[in-house]
């Protein structure tokens, strides 16, 4: 794949790049290794001092990094902006909280003292994806930096000048050259860099290959690694729910990041009872979002990435149409509005769409769906709701609905999943930490458990 700036809203060739050689990697892990040596020894309060400067870069000019963002993966501005102030929000609570996570923890035992000190292990490696450009990134990037360590980021190869934009930012505000340094590189380099001494772990948020390749080749080196993947995210309804407050959060839940996003919502499984009033309050809903371009403060749902992303979306959608499957919307991406608009018509746009009474059993409901796609299942009870959701290879976050306390802990206790928010849409938040189970990975990313996965946890026990 090329590295280039495509507009995914007009399908237009913005900016290509030339990817590094072996010998130019090569050259920046020594650069970020001797980077290492001197910034391990940095203050916490010399790094809070950095990364607050660059909270307050992101802020400043969050609008220019919004417009970047939404020109080469077409998430509408609004959004856009918006994950630029989380990226900050990350930064600033790092900044704060770092030294209170990672200073040494006393432990009595038969010593006359004994504790346990954090330290950083390296050189890491982020391979991050194009969903979410800056927050991805920066959500790695925060915790790490704070702990001591150096970044190497291998952005995914459709957003380049957003992963050039980070490590500006991250200069401009006063981190030491080689400490966190972007590297515009193909997917094939990446073991390259894994196999480099140098680097001493590794951490992605991708897709279920791309973790098993990068996890394949870490454990080959015996290197630590932290995978978030893909998910297919159940939003369970049952008959006790606020269901004008469940209707309104689903249609966000779905249709954040145009639907392409890990911990959307996928999967809406709906008590029977409550079923038909649910799906008919949905569909009006989606009939109401617009679709356009994503620079338009008003449109609700922009481009796909990519047009592989668009044919394998519609590719999904038909095989469920054969497998049972019944559209009660959208399902047609040459219906959308746009195809009208000439600057638009080239754009990777799909209409919204809600795709019901596919058969549970089928291999298609057992995928992700990546764009504004909706999976409707009814279920005749609580215990079939968990039974459905828990039904998929994937296990990373979940939305359940219900007013009565024995069916809240029924569902906390029971759902597969690294997260689960009752009455509430999935999000990340720095203060939660934040990961999946089964194939959506291992591992934790944010909070006090994020900023201990890549440290060496040392055991000090003294006489």
């Amino acid at each position: 794949m090329a590295i280039a700036t495509i507009n995914p809203a007009t399908g237009e060739t913005v900016k290509t790049f030339e990817p590094l050689s072996n010998e130019e990697i090569s050259l920046r892990i020594e650069m970020a290794e001797q980077a290492f040596t001197a910034y391990r020894h940095t203050s916490f309060a010399q790094r809070s001092e950095w990364l607050h400067a660059a909270a307050k870069l992101l802020v400043d000019e969050r609008e220019h990094f919004g417009k970047l963002m939404t020109l080469e993966m077409g998430k509408p501005i609004a959004a856009a902006i918006a994950e630029v102030e989380k990226s900050a929000w990350v930064c600033r609570y790092y900044a704060d909280h770092a030294a209170e996570f990672l200073a040494d923890r006393e432990i009595g035992t038969d010593a006359s003292r004994s504790f346990v000190r954090y330290q950083p292990l390296g050189v890491v490696l982020a391979v991050m994806p194009w969903n979410f450009p800056f927050w991805q990134v920066f959500r790695f990037a925060a915790p790490a930096l704070m702990a001591g360590n150096v970044g190497l980021l291998k952005h995914a190869s459709n957003v380049p000048q957003s992963a050039l934009a980070i490590e500006d930012i991250l200069m401009r505000a006063g981190f030491p050259k080689g400490s966190f340094q972007t590297l515009l590189i193909g997917a094939n380099q990446v073991e390259h860099i894994i196999n480099d001494d140098r680097v001493k772990a590794a951490t992605l948020t991708g897709s279920e290959a791309a973790g098993a390749s990068l996890a394949s080749a870490a454990g080959k080196q015996i290197k630590k690694t932290v995978l978030e993947l893909g998910g297919s995210d159940p939003f369970i309804v049952l008959e006790s729910a606020d269901l004008e407050a469940a209707v309104a959060t689903a249609v966000t839940a779905r249709m954040i990041n145009n639907g392409q996003s890990c911990i959307a919502a996928k999967r809406f499984i709906v008590q029977e009872s409550i079923a038909d009033t649910f799906s008919q309050k949905l569909v009006e809903k989606y009939q109401a979002l617009k679709v356009g371009d994503p620079l338009n403060p008003e449109t609700d749902i922009g481009p796909l990435a990519t047009p592989t992303i668009l044919h394998d979306l519609d590719a999904q959608v038909q095989t469920g149409l054969r497998e049972g499957g019944k559209l009660l919307i959208g399902g047609d991406p040459q219906a959308v509005p746009t195809k009208s608009i000439v600057a638009l018509q080239h754009g990777n746009f799909y209409p919204p769409t809600i795709l019901a009474d596919l058969p549970p059993e089928s291999a298609i409901a057992q995928e992700e769906f990546f764009g504004p796609v909706a999976l409707l299942f009814r279920v005749p009870d609580i215990e079939a709701a968990i039974q459905l959701a828990n039904r998929t290879p994937f296990g990373l976050g979940a939305s359940a609905w219900s007013q009565v306390p024995e069916e809240i802990e029924r569902l906390i206790d029971s759902i597969e999943a690294g997260s689960v928010f009752i009455n509430g849409m999935v999000k990340s938040d720095p203060r939660l930490p934040f990961g999946g189970i089964k194939r959506s990975g291992y591992g934790r990313e944010l909070g006090v458990e994020g900023i201990r996965e890549f440290v060496n946890i040392k055991t000090v026990w003294m006489k």
